[in-house]
């Protein structure tokens, strides 16, 4: 299997879920920070010829099959690997999964930290996006009073949450006016397949800008 990423973007939970399953895959890397209008591969080919969206993360499986958008993209890796346990298989509680990572892609990565991360987003999105951190962080932080992971135990919604915490320092979020959401994050910092991936994720976007 293939995993088309981009250092520290949301593909990063892709590679937490397979570390967490003691899987691994053929990273394939897509340049969406230095030249984010060609969206090339290392090769100098484009990109939108496998995903036209240009967005990371997509997979190419065994059967040539391609997968794009983070939440099935998790759920195919998660699927693939039923040993770890990393999404319910049925049921309620595979809704309440979806629901999540449905939080997560819109409210979160799409609705609030996009536009305060996109140098080209205006003044009002960014205003827009801050008016509702209260909202959006509140009902997080009081979903997770309540139990450690968003589940009840480490799922691939936490590995696509905490690859967007991460991007807190950068879109000026102080989760620290959030306890119970920055003791969530540092938790899961600590866990060894999130720690491993989120360090080469690092280490690939220090050499991306250095290159």
């Amino acid at each position: 299997m293939q995993v088309y990423f981009a250092p520290l973007a949301c593909s990063a939970a892709t590679r937490i879920a397979l570390y967490e399953a003691g899987a691994t895959a053929d990273f394939v890397y897509v340049d969406i920070h230095t030249r984010p209008g060609e969206r090339l591969l290392a090769d100098g080919s484009d990109y939108r010829a496998i995903n036209p969206m240009g967005q990371v993360p997509a997979i190419r499986t065994s059967s040539g099959e391609v997968i794009t958008e983070n939440p099935v993209v998790l759920q195919y890796v998660a699927d693939l690997h039923p040993h770890a346990q990393l999404a319910p298989a049925g049921g309620m509680e595979r809704y309440r999964l979806q629901q999540w990572l449905n939080f997560i892609a819109t409210e979160l990565h799409k609705g609030t930290y996009i536009p305060l991360l996109d140098r080209r987003s205006p003044d009002g999105a960014k205003a827009f996006a801050r008016q509702k951190l209260a909202l959006r962080f509140g009902y997080l932080s009081q979903q997770l009073a309540a139990r450690p992971f968003l589940l009840g135990y480490f799922s691939v919604a936490d590995a696509y949450l905490i690859t967007v915490l991460n991007w807190s320092p950068y879109a000026g979020i102080d989760l620290a006016q959030w306890p119970q959401i920055e003791a969530y994050a540092q938790a899961l910092k600590q866990r060894p397949a999130v720690a491993r991936a989120l360090a080469e994720e690092t280490a690939a976007y220090a050499r991306e800008m250095n290159h």
